[in-house]
């Protein structure tokens, strides 16, 4: 039982660390080099797709594979070879026709178009489950997301550390934000006190959001928001299982 409790826990990690990466793509604008990308608008299709190929291309750095053709990526990731190069000349090319691809030098160039070689400091806002959840995972630390400070308005759980961070009041969110040049807020509360939480992020001028709350926030266009509706993906699965 523990041994299956664990892989369950592991499968929802992972889960996690799916959606960080994909919340950089929303970063992604706010931290390409100049000169990286044309002045050309990317899709959102393209966008979507350079977390699972910055992915793929990790693991074939770690199994020391130096390089890798549009066709043996397209087997492996199950993309066509010519969406990979299509996707690949919105930022250049980077390969060589019957060379192949760098995998380590593409892999470091995807990370600089996601803004992944950039660190970004980020504060938890609910202490609960989910928020000592995201709090204890390392990859996000891996990813270059900084976890600075956790918050939460429960009084018994002021002062309790998690990874050596103490939890503070929500009250010393604005003061501490300001401080500690914090650029993402993750939000793991109840909806009902998400909004007015957003607010308080929004006069801070918070550069994004990542908000696990059941509620759309109304914030200026220049925050970047993701909504994560665990839920959600847990429909997206009932769907597929009643359409097999």
């Amino acid at each position: 039982m523990r041994n299956v409790c664990g892989k369950r826990f592991d499968k929802y990690l992972t889960i996690l660390y799916t959606y960080a990466i994909y919340f950089v793509i929303f970063l992604a604008t706010m931290y390409m080099e100049v000169g990286l990308v044309d002045d050309k608008n990317i899709s959102q299709a393209v966008v979507s797709r350079l977390p699972r190929y910055y992915r793929y291309l990790g693991e074939l750095k770690d199994s020391g594979i130096e390089r890798i053709s549009s066709q043996d990526l397209s087997k492996l990731m199950k993309v066509t070879a010519s969406q990979i190069r299509q996707d690949f000349n919105n930022f250049g090319g980077f390969g060589q026709q019957g060379y192949g691809y760098n995998v380590e030098y593409l892999y470091e160039e995807i990370a600089k178009i996601l803004g992944l070689n950039k660190t970004h400091n980020l504060i938890i806002i609910g202490a609960g489950n989910l928020g000592q959840a995201l709090a204890n995972y390392m990859n996000f630390e891996r990813s270059g997301f900084i976890l600075r400070g956790i918050f939460d308005k429960n009084p018994a759980l002021y002062e309790k550390e998690i990874r050596g961070i103490a939890v503070q009041p929500v009250e010393n969110i604005e003061r501490f934000i300001r401080e500690n040049d914090i650029d993402i807020a993750v939000l793991t509360i109840p909806k009902d006190g998400a909004v007015k939480t957003a607010e308080i992020l929004v006069r801070c001028s918070i550069k994004a959001i990542w908000n696990f709350a059941h509620v759309d926030l109304n914030v200026p266009e220049s925050i970047v928001v993701e909504n994560v509706h665990l839920s959600d993906s847990l429909m997206k699965l009932s769907y597929g299982i009643m359409n097999q």
